[in-house]
This record gives C-alpha cells, structure tokens and sequence, in this order.
C-alpha cells in the first residue's frame, strides 16, 4: 500500500530522485526520508550531499538514543535539497507522537487571501486552512499512507492541472474533512541553520541559496520581451524603469513596430491568449544571426516583473551545455501520463542546446493562440527533457503566496500589474544592483 501512495506523491511533478531508508541504528530502519530531487546535473548532486548528511547523522547516533527514541520511528518524512535536518532532535519530535494513529505533520503556511494559483480555495476565509512548508519538511504517519494508499487504489486519481503541490497534497490528504488536517510542529522550521531562533528547531533551511561559482555573465543571457501595441504605454514603461538596464541584450516582440522603444515585429499577428506562434518566432530568431550568440533565453511577458542579478546567480549552478528549460513549473494531467511544464508569466530560462533541440524535432504550435508553455512543455516531454522547477519563480504577486514561504526566498521573478504597483513591487521584493545581489545571497537576506 505504501508504494501506491508513493507513486502519486513522487509524481513527475516533484521528480524525486532519492528514496532511502536509514538503516543505521537498527531502530531507526521505520523512518524513510524522501529527499524531493530533480534529474538536472546539479539537482543530484545536491540531492546527494543531503543523503550523505543524513546517513552520517545515522550512523553517529548511539545505540542509547536508539533504544529511548526508535520505538515511535514509523514515518515517511519528505524533505527538499536544501533542508538541513538534525536527526537526533527529529526523532525526539517523533516519539512524542503516538505512531498508531494517523498525523499528517508539518511547519503550516496559509492563505491571506483567495488567491488564483490555488483555484480560490476556502474564498469566504482562506486562512482556516493550513499546508506544508516544503522546506521544514513534513512527515506522514504509516497509519494514514496506508489508508490513502487503499483510497488511491479504489478511486484512481484525475487531475487536470497541477500548480501548487503543497496545497494539493493537504487538500487530498484532508479529503473533504474525512482525513486530519495539518498538524503543526513548532521544531520544523525554515529559519538559517545558524540563527538564534533555530536553537530549538530539527530542521532548517541553507542560510542561502548555493553559490555554485561567478555569476553567469550579462553577455551570456539573451532576454525576450512579449507585448502588442496596446500594452506599448502602459506596461513596457514599467520595464524600463524598473529591471531593462539590468539586462544587456534584450529586444521587445510585438505586432506593431515601434521604433521609439523599439519593438520589432516578427510577422505573427497578437492573439489574446496562447502566444504559442510569437514565441517559436522568437526560439527561431534566438538561433539566427539576428541577434547575439548567447548561452542562455529568457522570455518573459511584458508584465513580468524580474530581477537580471539574482538570475545571473541561479544560472551559475546550470550548465548551459545540457538542454536546460527552469522556471516554475506546473503540470498538466500527470497522473495520467501528462507532462510538466514551465508556466510562462515567472518567466522560462532555456540553454541554447534546449532551443536547438526543440526547434530540430520539428516541434511546432498548432495554432498561434495555442498556449506556449504548455506546448514547449508537450514537446520537451516528447523529446524526455527534464522541465527543472524553481520555487523563486512566481507566476503570481507576492500577495498570492503566503507570507511565510517568501520569508526564506529571495525571489528572482513575479508576475501580473493587476491591482498592484508594479514598480512599487519591484523596489520591494526584486531590486538591487549586481553587488548587492552577491552581498544579499551571502547574508541570506533579502528585503522583505
């Protein structure tokens, strides 16, 4: 029954790479940590580092500590890379839990607000319920796997669109009332490891995100903005005062050319949905000699707003020689045999060897208004590309995510100008300059 559950939470829209069971002390062999992975290069790697931790910390706890704690040991216990966790202080939160019965354990997040990205859920009072923080890990009883697991099995699962696997995940587990709710644990937390506050916690999170090396160079991305004439004075200004002098190469795709700006018009008319056929034009004109011979494309939507440094920083840790497609991405009818896909309004980053790879498969829109992530994303999983998901990729405002789960970001993009200040959000959340890009990532913070 355990493998049932765990086919659906391990679905393609997490890609976890590792699962293992800690077999050392004997005690301990109950608790099996899902270490929530990716198959890029660097992911593994990462995902790597963590399991190694973890069974070090194993193999370090004395046969005492076994023997007083190993008794209520019976969980599955989900962490992501960058989840630093201190076994010993876990396994005592643990035992405090009679492991008979059903918990559903994690640090909760909650909604101020309705918000689109989880389809308006509890509209009249969102804040009543609660999901996990991802990064403080989370735990489920066998109690509760087994009976989800026997519920997959008699009603297989249909899922269209998946946006949010948080949220989704304690939607399910909470079944319309009929299963608990999240049950909060003060001790998994998501502040540094090396904070005051983190005294008393079992897990923390990286104090930063990984410096994998020097930025990627301004010379090596090559940014594509999406936008038509009526959206000419009202959203490229914003651009413009905001992050378009962070960016060396960039050019404006509209219907109309403009030259005071200037757009450049790639023969494809604007739809008011989909822009599948704007943005194979700009794949194709991303491999021509139109534009500069660059590693990395961004394209973003003319009221994305998004930080050029803290970019340059993640790409560090991608190699731009291997099919690389990062965003944020969803998923689109996974559980059965979908595809994942990067969500175009955060933002898609793809590695030249991605570009000529889609464009030589002969991957095409079949419609200039057919949505274009999803297509790209169709096409990637034709060719058995990986789609890699990045959390600081927002296709929404920060007032859609909850409070806490920004609190331990720092964001490289957000999207939409709907009832906002989109230059105000900029300054708040995404602003700094190339040096304080650095400085920032180093100390961990970022100006909330």
């Amino acid at each position: 029954p355990i493998k049932l559950l765990m086919s659906w939470l391990l679905s393609p829209v997490c890609e976890l790479s590792h699962i293992f069971v800690l077999c050392v002390p004997p005690d301990l062999r109950e608790i099996v940590f899902v270490i929530q992975s990716q198959s890029n290069t660097f992911h593994v790697r990462q995902a790597e580092r963590r399991r190694e931790d973890l069974l070090k910390q194993a193999r370090d706890i004395s046969s005492d500590l076994s023997h007083s704690f190993g008794k209520n040991s019976s969980w599955i216990v989900f962490l992501e890379e960058e989840t630093n966790v201190k076994l010993i202080a876990l396994i005592k939160v643990l035992a405090k839990v009679d492991k008979n019965k059903e918990w559903f354990l994690g640090k909760p997040l909650f909604d101020e607000e309705s918000t689109i990205i989880h389809h308006y859920a509890f509209a009249e009072n969102p804040s009543i319920f609660k999901y996990p923080d991802f990064a403080a890990s989370w735990a489920l009883s066998i109690p509760l796997v087994v009976r989800l697991a026997k519920k997959v099995k008699e009603e297989p699962l249909k899922s269209d669109f998946t946006i949010d696997l948080k949220h989704e995940v304690a939607l399910y587990i909470w079944d319309n009332g009929k299963g608990p709710h999240l049950t909060a644990v003060p001790e998994l937390c998501t502040v540094p490891e090396d904070s005051p506050q983190a005294s008393h916690c079992a897990t923390t999170v990286s104090k930063k995100p990984p410096l994998c090396g020097e930025p990627v160079n301004k010379e090596d991305i090559f940014v594509a903005v999406k936008t038509c004439k009526k959206f000419h004075s009202e959203r490229v200004p914003v651009i413009k005062k905001t992050w378009e002098k962070d960016a060396l190469f960039l050019e404006y795709y509209s219907d109309h050319a403009d030259p005071s700006i200037p757009t450049i018009n790639l023969g494809v008319p604007n739809t008011e949905r989909g822009h599948c056929g704007k943005t194979f034009a700009i794949l194709q004109r991303f491999l021509s000699s139109a534009v500069p011979d660059t590693k990395w494309l961004l394209i973003v939507d003319d009221d994305t707003l998004i930080s050029i440094p803290r970019l340059q920083v993640l790409l560090s840790c991608y190699d731009s020689s291997e099919p690389v497609s990062l965003g944020e991405r969803y998923g689109y009818g996974l559980s059965q045999g979908g595809y994942s896909y990067i969500t175009g309004g955060g933002g898609m980053v793809f590695s030249r060897e991605a570009v000529v790879r889609l464009l030589k498969s002969g991957c095409k829109c079949y419609s200039n208004d057919a949505p274009d992530d999803m297509v790209l994303g169709m096409c990637l999983n034709a060719l058995g590309l990986p789609v890699t998901h990045s959390p600081l990729f927002h296709q929404a405002r920060p007032e859609d995510y909850a409070r806490d789960f920004l609190a331990h970001q720092v964001p490289i993009s957000f999207h939409k100008h709907w009832n906002i200040d989109p230059i105000a959000v900029f300054n708040k959340w995404l602003k700094n300059d190339f040096t304080a890009s650095q400085d920032e990532l180093k100390s961990g913070k970022t100006e909330l």
